[in-house]
C-alpha cells in the first residue's frame, strides 16, 4: 500500500513504523509541518499497561523509551498546604521531544519517508495514496476537509490552562491546589527527566480574569504563577517554551472514524483531558489497533471498519472518564471545604475509573488512614 500520514506526532509516527515493520513493501510517508526537533509541551506520562502494549508491538523502540523514563508509583495531593500520598500507581515520565526522537529514529531505520517542515494547506497537494491517515491533532485539516464524512462534535472545557516546565523536581504525579486572592489555581506536575518537571496550571475563567492573565506578558505570567505556587516551587522558576499561551481544552468526538480510505487517529479523532494522563496513550493504542486491523484484513475497505469496531468502545470509555475528571476540576471549588484526607479520596476517584476498593488494593495504608479519619469524624 501507499500510505500517507498527515502529522508527525506519536500516533502518526508509531503507525508509520508499525506498518513498515509489518510489510517493508508498504510505501509509508509522514508529512509534518514542523521540524523534527520542534515540540509543544514538556513531558508526557504513561502507565505500565501502555508499556506492555509498546513492548509487544515494537521491542526496539520500547527499550529506548523505557531507558529514558523516570518512574514513580505515588500520586501526591496537596490541599490546604498538606500533602497526602497515595501509592500503588505505577507511572513513567519522559520528555516529549525524547519520545518523538525515538519514534523518528525507528521510522528511519525501517525506511519510512519522513517529511518535516512540510505544511499542507490542502489535501489536493498530497501524493497519490491508497490510505490517508489524519493524525494531525485536535484542529485536524483532514477532519475539517472531510467534515461531512466524519461528522465531528467539537467543544471545549470551561477552565483555562497553560503548559509550563520547572527545574523543581516533583517525584510523583502531584496535584497542588492553591486558593489565591484572585481565585483557585491547580497545578498538575511530574518529573520527566532528572532536571525538569512538567507544570500545568489550570483555573476558572473567573480566576483568570480576576488575575488579569489575558493581559500579562510571558515573563509576567511566569512571575505571577511563581508567586501563586511559591510554597511548592521551593524557589525554582517556571519555564516557557515556544509561545506560552492559555488555552481551553478541546473536546473532540467523531460520529464516523473512517470512509473513502481515510481514517483519523489520536487527537484528530478523540481528545481526553490531560488530568487522566491518557492522550498519548490513546494515540499510541490507536496506532497499534489500526496496524492489527491491517494484519487481519489487508485492504482498507475491511481493515478500517474492523479498527473502528474494536477500538471505539475502549476510546469512549476513556473519554467518559476524562470528561468526568475535567468536570471535577472545573467544579473543584465545591470540594475545597473538605479536609485533606477526604479531599484526596474525592480527587483519586474523580474519573470513576478508580473506586474505593481499587484504592484499597493499591494503597491499603491510605484507605486505613481515611477510614480511621472517618470514624473519628463520624
Amino acid at each position: 500500500m501507499r500510505i500517507t500520514i498527515i502529522g508527525g506526532g506519536p500516533a502518526g509516527l508509531y503507525f508509520a513504523l508499525l506498518m513498515k515493520q509489518q510489510d517493508a513493501a508498504h510505501a509509508v510517508t509522514v508529512i509534518e509541518r514542523d521540524g523534527p526537533d520542534d515540540t509543544f509541551g514538556w513531558g508526557i506520562v504513561f502507565s505500565d499497561q501502555t508499556f506492555d502494549y509498546l513492548r509487544d508491538s515494537d521491542a526496539p523502540s520500547f527499550e529506548r523509551i523505557t531507558a529514558a523514563c523516570e518512574k514513580w508509583e505515588n500520586v501526591d495531593i496537596v490541599h490546604r498546604g498538606e500533602r497526602v500520598t497515595v501509592r500503588g500507581n505505577r507511572f513513567s515520565g519522559i520528555a516529549r521531544i525524547t519520545f518523538l526522537r525515538v519514534l523518528q529514529d525507528r521510522c528511519r531505520e525501517l525506511g519510512v519517508d519522513l517529511r518535516f517542515h512540510h505544511p499542507v494547506a490542502s489535501l489536493d497537494e498530497l501524493p497519490p495514496h491508497d490510505l490517508l491517515v489524519g493524525a494531525d491533532g485536535a484542529n485536524s485539516l483532514v477532519r475539517r476537509t472531510h467534515e461531512a464524512l466524519f461528522q465531528p462534535t467539537l467543544g471545549q472545557g470551561r477552565n483555562k490552562y497553560i503548559w509550563m516546565g520547572t527545574p523543581r523536581l516533583f517525584h510523583g504525579l502531584t496535584l497542588t491546589f492553591v486558593q489565591h486572592q484572585t481565585g483557585l489555581f491547580t497545578a498538575h506536575s511530574y518529573k520527566f527527566d532528572r532536571q525538569t518537571s512538567t507544570f500545568i496550571v489550570e483555573c476558572s475563567e473567573e480566576s483568570w480574569r480576576a488575575a488579569a492573565l489575558e493581559a500579562k506578558s510571558e515573563p509576567e505570567t511566569c512571575r505571577f504563577l511563581e508567586a501563586v505556587f511559591a510554597d511548592h516551587l521551593h524557589g525554582e522558576p517556571l519555564l516557557a517554551k515556544n509561545f506560552l499561551r492559555w488555552l481551553n481544552f478541546p473536546l473532540v468526538q467523531n460520529a464516523r472514524w473512517h470512509g473513502e480510505r481515510i481514517v483519523l487517529l489520536g487527537d484528530a479523532l478523540h481528545t481526553a483531558h490531560f488530568s487522566i494522563g491518557s492522550g498519548t496513550k490513546l494515540a499510541l493504542e490507536d496506532a497499534i489497533m489500526l496496524e492489527r486491523a491491517f494484519a487481519e484484513e489487508p485492504g482498507p475497505d475491511r481493515a478500517l471498519p474492523l479498527f473502528e469496531a474494536t477500538r471505539r468502545p475502549r476510546v469512549e470509555q476513556y473519554q467518559r472518564a476524562a470528561l468526568d475528571s475535567l468536570h471535577w476540576f472545573e467544579d473543584v471549588g465545591d470540594h475545597m471545604h473538605l479536609e485533606p484526607l477526604p479531599f484526596a479520596v474525592e480527587a483519586m476517584t474523580r474519573s470513576r475509573r478508580v473506586d474505593f476498593e481499587k484504592l484499597r488494593q493499591r494503597d491499603p495504608a491510605f484507605v486505613d488512614a481515611y477510614e480511621q479519619w472517618s470514624r473519628s469524624h463520624g
